[in-house]
């Protein structure tokens, strides 16, 4: 079979500039770890310059994986991202598998727990809605996915917007931290005594708040200029997020202390209530539910042309490929995700699909899940799909080393520097996060594994048309 199916999507001019490729990744990486989860970074770091020597080091390790995949996005400028370069690479069944497990677990199941995250803020403003919690949570995705209908130029703007109101959210909550007294000495040295020392846990938890950053590439035949804007963007964007994550984590730990800040699950709110009063733990949940709202458009604007293109070269989901050349929107593709993660908030957001699953499980003789033990049930999504996840972000740091064997005669606009050290760091911090991911998930891995399984029995009837 061959692989290069011309794309009908290449003749859509090009409309995301280097900003907005920028702002896709800060607003998808940039989600709600920053808010609610540097708590096991700090816990686990054994000190504070400990925890921000983590936060360096998962922003190199991070440059190391943009630095791989700016050189793959050059060389094969297509929609799709990873599913270009793994079929290329190991064949059309692993870019085929790649696609279906974003469709059925990881994109719409991580576009699922920000929408959870958007409501769980939401509660907290108007807590009159409470019994309207899962369709505060189904709202957004049905609404950023009406809007990138629409066509990329909204989509773009509302990335652009968002991405900035969070950027300004943040910059606010390190301005504050400057007219507020640093936490004791005293405290501060007790702090670092008591504390557990575990950097690989720590590693985990920064890596995971680093994580999105790859779906820049999956627009790559949209991006303007792509051969100087795709690097620039990726290069960018994590100097960009490294920097955001040291200088809001620095005012952490400049008001709250190190105790305080590795033992609070709200740091953000604590630090805007330090100046403004219950105001500031209001405003943080706008911040939040802002930033929420920014990962959930960046990934239906990017997941969605993962599954255009891989539609685009097999007959059987061609319906998936369709665009609306005018307004350079792939509506089928986004029908569907909105579709994955609405049935997948109704499952694991309310009382009837918990307990038709659990039906299900007791049917087969196994236990029901834990569903209080994850955020009701919505952070099992995400530890479940983990371990996949990770294991195709591994593939697609070895694609590098193949693609260069494989085609060594194509030209590469951008060379990874320091080649082979970026990209042989980038597996290892992905090999990392892939056992760490199974160990922490253990059972839950089926939540990612049967999809994939699906997926893979799929593989002997469906084929990939060849180039004209």
């Amino acid at each position: 079979m061959t692989i290069n199916q011309p794309a009908p999507a290449a003749s859509i001019p090009p409309r995301l500039g280097l900003w907005d490729a920028v702002s896709i990744i800060v607003g998808i990486v940039v989600g709600t770890a920053i808010f609610r989860s540097t708590g096991g970074v700090f816990h686990s770091a054994g000190g504070p310059w400990g925890a921000m020597g983590l936060w360096l080091v998962g922003g190199l390790l991070t440059l190391c994986g943009a630095l791989t995949y700016a050189e793959l996005a050059t060389t094969y400028p297509r929609d799709g991202g990873d599913y270009e370069y793994l079929s290329r690479a190991f064949g059309p069944w692993c870019g085929f598998l790649f696609a279906w497990i974003q469709l059925t677990a990881v994109i719409s199941g991580n576009i699922a727990i920000m929408a959870y995250a958007f409501a769980d803020y939401g509660l907290r403003i108007w807590p009159e809605l409470k019994e309207q919690t899962v369709w505060l949570t189904v709202a957004p995705v049905v609404a950023l996915s009406g809007l990138n209908a629409c066509g990329v130029v909204a989509g773009k703007a509302a990335q652009n917007l968002l991405t900035a109101a969070k950027v300004v959210g943040l910059s606010a909550v390190v301005l504050a931290a400057l007219f507020i007294g640093g936490a004791k000495p005293q405290a501060e040295a007790t702090a670092a005594i008591a504390s557990t020392t575990n950097f690989g846990l720590a590693l985990v938890f920064v890596l995971y708040a680093y994580g999105g950053w790859g779906h820049a590439v999956f627009v790559a035949a949209e991006v303007r200029d792509q051969r100087r804007n795709l690097p620039r963007a990726l290069i960018l964007a994590m100097l960009g997020i490294t920097l955001i994550y040291l200088a809001v984590n620095a005012a952490y730990l400049h008001v709250l202390g190190f105790e305080r800040a590795r033992q609070t699950p709200t740091p953000a709110a604590d630090v805007l209530e330090s100046v403004c009063g219950q105001w500031g733990g209001r405003a943080v949940s706008v911040l939040v539910m802002l930033s929420a709202l920014g990962a959930i458009n960046g990934m239906i604007l990017t997941g969605t042309r993962v599954y255009a293109t891989w539609g685009e070269d097999y007959p059987a989901f061609s319906w998936l490929g369709r665009w609306n050349r005018r307004v350079a929107s792939p509506i089928h593709a986004i029908a569907v995700q909105a579709a994955v993660a609405v049935m997948l908030i109704l499952l694991v957001g309310t009382a009837a699909g918990r307990n038709s699953f659990d039906a299900v499980l007791h049917s087969i003789g196994a236990s029901g899940l834990p569903w209080d033990q994850y955020f009701g049930g919505f952070e099992m999504l995400v530890a479940g799909s983990a371990p996949v996840f990770w294991g195709f972000f591994f593939l697609g740091g070895l694609a590098a080393f193949v693609l260069r064997t494989k085609d060594p005669a194509v030209e590469r606009p951008f060379m990874i520097p320091l080649y082979p050290l970026p990209p042989l760091v980038f597996c290892a911090s992905s090999l990392w996060m892939l056992y760490s991911s199974l160990e922490y998930a253990r059972w839950l891995t089926l939540i990612g594994v049967v999809p994939l399984a699906v997926g893979a029995a799929q593989l002997p009837f469906v084929r990939r048309q060849t180039a004209a």
